[in-house]
């Protein structure tokens, strides 16, 4: 009997034709995602329990809805999970290496790869993973002034020369020892990096740490030597974000086997995907392997809207002006403040660290950092937290944020800094001021002095001034002394 549903089965082709979709699949896609039919299906629509083809033929659907022949995945971890199976399987090695501080994920496999004892459960994990020493110019041991790609240099001091990064070749003489004591001689399975250590969440990840200059190229070279794989994970540092590139290992100068990718991709939606050589997607076609929602339809339509803005938008364009006018400032206020011991980052993917020392850069005290944190949000202000101490303000905007943006953000910043200042905060070399006689610390009243700090922060912003000193206690309806 035949059945019916209230549309009539059109013969008319839609979209693009049968034989673009098929020379798309055989190009640019996972050949070990394979059709069910000799001849596949090219699903144009579907309602209820009929699907319709690019001619409107009408099918019913007692396959719970398994046609998609495209591969992509629904997050992060995903995207990293497949690309550690991808290098083992393709090299035919197994032993993969990392760098400590790192961030890859927090599945089972994505979990071995990170690097930070605050996302590492105690059970096991992903065995053959080493982590070699984290190239951080700043907090590392090796380190200053000429080893950044970035518009803020650390302010430690160093003898680099122009194109030649001494830090560089210490670290790496680091990741040769990893090569040469941990490893099975010549045979590595793959190389994992972020492009920034960007960090996630307020428990400590990353803290948006930047390699030496020619570090990561130099990394690659040794991979391939000892046949291997370079991944790039683009999770976070991906679709221009950086500013100069559109993909943060372009600011390497290399090019990675494997490119992962999530967040950005969907703009919040759940949607990942892996990129790599059609040779080495080959490799998973030694056995079965799907995702059951990656590659659905409704997030490709919004993958593909996100590319679209990014494009009309010129967000990329964007994150490099106002992103290199942000650090310039933030720079700023780490010349002014003892607290603020580095400044760094590429297009709107900053971290600015807080010390209670600037000489032996010992972190600022949880407490204290929440106390600034805390009065940034007060004031209207909403900035992460990372680093290895949870002492890093993690700066990852909307890639629409303006000039006028990013001026709000160092005025509270600013503020905020001050208040803590003003109670008794670190200074540079110095213990904490000693609790007022009685035993208990003053409890902060603005002091005049505060307030005229607070009139040369805001300059003429009134709306800005006069939000900032509802936040911070000053008297309600005082005039801004610039204001017509």
């Amino acid at each position: 009997m035949e059945r019916r549903d209230n549309r009539m089965q059109d013969s008319r082709e839609h979209g693009s034709s049968y034989e673009k979709v098929l020379d798309i699949k055989e190009r640019h896609l996972f050949q070990s995602v394979t059709p069910y039919y000799k001849k596949p299906l090219l699903i144009h629509d579907g309602k209820m329990q009929w699907l319709f083809d690019h001619k409107g033929r009408r099918f019913l659907d007692m396959f719970g809805g398994i046609v998609t022949v495209v591969y992509f995945v629904n997050s992060g971890s995903e995207a990293n999970d497949v690309a550690i199976m991808l290098a083992r399987l393709h090299t035919k090695n197994f032993d993969i290496v990392s760098f400590r501080n790192s961030y890859h994920g927090a599945s089972m496999g994505a979990m071995g790869l990170t690097a930070l004892s605050s996302w590492r459960f105690n059970v096991p994990t992903a065995h053959g993973v080493h982590h070699a020493m984290n190239p951080d110019v700043y907090r590392g041991l090796w380190g200053g002034s000429k080893c950044r790609d970035s518009p803020v240099q650390t302010s430690r001091e160093c003898s680099c020369s122009e194109g030649h990064c001494k830090a560089s070749e210490m670290y790496y003489g680091q990741l040769e020892e990893v090569f040469k004591y941990s490893l099975p001689r010549g045979k590595v399975a793959g190389l994992f990096a972020e492009s920034i250590q960007v960090g996630i969440g307020h428990q400590g990840i990353g803290g948006t740490v930047q390699f030496p200059k020619g570090f990561l190229k130099k990394a690659y070279e040794l991979v391939k030597i000892n046949g291997g794989v370079c991944i790039a994970d683009e999770v976070q540092t991906g679709f221009g974000r950086t500013g100069e590139h559109f993909w943060g290992f372009q600011m390497h100068d290399v090019k990675p086997d494997i490119v992962t990718m999530a967040k950005g991709i969907g703009n919040g939606f759940p949607l990942g995907a892996v990129a790599t050589t059609p040779e080495i997607a080959e490799s998973f076609t030694q056995a079965l392997h799907f995702n059951t929602f990656g590659g659905n339809p409704i997030a490709l339509a919004v993958g593909s809207a996100v590319l679209q803005v990014i494009e009309e938008e010129e967000t990329q364009k964007r994150s490099a002006e106002v992103g290199s006018y942000l650090l310039k400032k933030l720079e700023k206020l780490r010349d002014e403040f003892d607290c603020v011991g580095d400044v760094r980052g590429k297009g709107l993917m900053i971290g600015v660290e807080l010390v209670s020392n600037k000489e032996t850069r010992a972190p600022l005290p949880a407490k204290s950092f929440t106390d600034i944190w805390e009065d940034c949000k007060d004031m209207g202000l909403l900035l992460g937290r990372g680093g290895l101490y949870a002492s890093v303000f993690r700066i990852k905007p909307p890639m629409c944020i303006t000039k006028e943006d990013a001026n709000f953000t160092v005025e509270v910043m600013k503020a905020a800094l001050i208040k803590f200042t003003e109670k008794g905060g670190f200074r540079a070399g110095r213990p904490p001021r000693a609790p007022a006689q009685g035993g208990s610390q003053i409890e902060h009243q603005p002091s005049l002095n505060y307030r005229l700090q607070i009139y040369k922060v805001l300059g003429s912003t009134s709306g800005a001034y006069r939000f900032i000193c509802e936040a911070v206690g000053l008297e309600q309806g005082q005039t801004h002394p610039h204001e017509d």
